[in-house]
């Protein structure tokens, strides 16, 4: 068996500064300097329309890359308290040491997208989990290919478009995006670009708003060479998904289609007097526990599992998740937090009916 010595080192390092992990004092010193968790610099930040902004990103050492389609959760410090998010980068798929793409939308209640879009600055600095997600290209890529797009599901697919492009693939590609009107479209000189200097690449551009609105219909496809034989890749809302899941079904296609919904999920009633019940599912350890009541930290505990902790009283943050859904309650406070992909303090929040939690 082998022993990386770094790893060794760190572990006593951190040992001997219990209960607060080394990244919390290397932070004093520089953020960007990190033992174990990733951080990434904003060096970039443009808006391509008022409703976006697209930062460039430059992560610390511990970034491995991305495959393009899949998401990595951005955290950000908003008000004294740490809010995460997931987006897909919109670069073609990248090594270790490069930097990301994410052009984010600040949607209607989007509270995280609107402060980005908003305060995002040069040389901010924001938390970055490893890139995730199945919603990928084949290793064997196909003879043709259909992305379908919609809203924010642009980055995904774009990402997917721009790797195929890099590698030199002579393939059939289609690419529909749906957007509200033109100016709403982030990559849209791009996409005609690409199109005129790729014969085989195929973009076609549909407005939702106006007199003339369109939404996706089979007769969108119409033209679109090698559609028989297309793999389908599809990413946007759930009217969308639908409407191309529906014509999938109808017109009996048998090649493949793989899709991601990118959807804001419905606030979840919370009756703060119901009998404590659920399941409290540690993801990143496959386990999962009936709720007890008790804080996450003293149930993943029970549960056999040893989650990073310090103050254990919701002081130091060193015991921080992400919930990936489910409602929580502060022990301290009462306050329930029901959104999606959010950090939580383990020591401090407890679970309400069923609670997913990246343990």
């Amino acid at each position: 068996m082998s022993i990386r010595i770094p790893d060794v080192v760190g572990s006593i390092v951190e040992a001997a500064l219990s209960p607060h992990p080394v990244d919390r004092y290397l932070e004093l010193i520089d953020p960007m300097m990190t033992w174990r968790d990733l951080r990434a610099k904003i060096v970039g930040v443009d808006h391509p329309t008022p409703r976006t902004v697209r930062l460039t990103l430059r992560p610390t050492r511990q970034w491995e890359g991305h495959q393009a389609g899949q998401y990595v959760q951005l955290s950000t410090v908003i008000d004294g308290v740490r809010h995460t998010r997931c987006f897909s980068p919109a670069n073609a798929s990248g090594r270790p040491g490069g930097d990301l793409e994410l052009t984010i939308t600040a949607h209607d209640d989007g509270f995280v997208s609107t402060h980005l879009r908003d305060h995002a600055h040069v040389g901010m600095i924001v938390g970055l989990g490893q890139a995730a997600g199945e919603f990928t290209l084949p290793a064997v890529r196909p003879a043709s290919m259909i992305f379908i797009s919609g809203g924010s599901g642009i980055t995904p697919v774009l990402s997917m478009v721009r790797t195929l492009v890099a590698e030199g693939y002579d393939g059939q590609v289609a690419f529909l995006h749906y957007a509200r009107t033109p100016a709403d479209v982030a990559y849209r000189a791009e996409l005609a670009a690409i199109e005129a200097a790729h014969p085989h690449v195929d973009v076609r551009l549909h407005y939702t708003r106006g007199v003339d609105g369109e939404h996706f219909t089979a007769a969108h496809l119409d033209g679109i060479a090698g559609v028989d034989d297309a793999h389908l890749f599809v990413c946007g809302p759930t009217a969308l998904m639908d409407a191309v899941n529906q014509h999938y079904d109808d017109s009996g296609m048998t090649q493949p289609m793989s899709g991601e919904a990118f959807t804001l999920a419905a606030p979840i009633a919370v009756d703060r007097d119901a009998p404590v019940d659920g399941e409290l599912t540690f993801l990143r350890s496959g386990r999962s526990a009936s709720n007890d009541g008790r804080t996450i930290l003293e149930q993943a505990e029970s549960a056999g599992l040893n989650p990073e902790s310090g103050c254990r009283m919701g002081i130091c943050f060193s015991c921080t998740a992400i919930k990936k859904s489910g409602c929580t309650r502060n022990v301290l406070t009462g306050e329930t937090d029901t959104e999606a992909d959010t950090q939580v303090q383990l020591c401090i929040n407890a679970p309400v009916g069923d609670v997913e939690i990246e343990v």
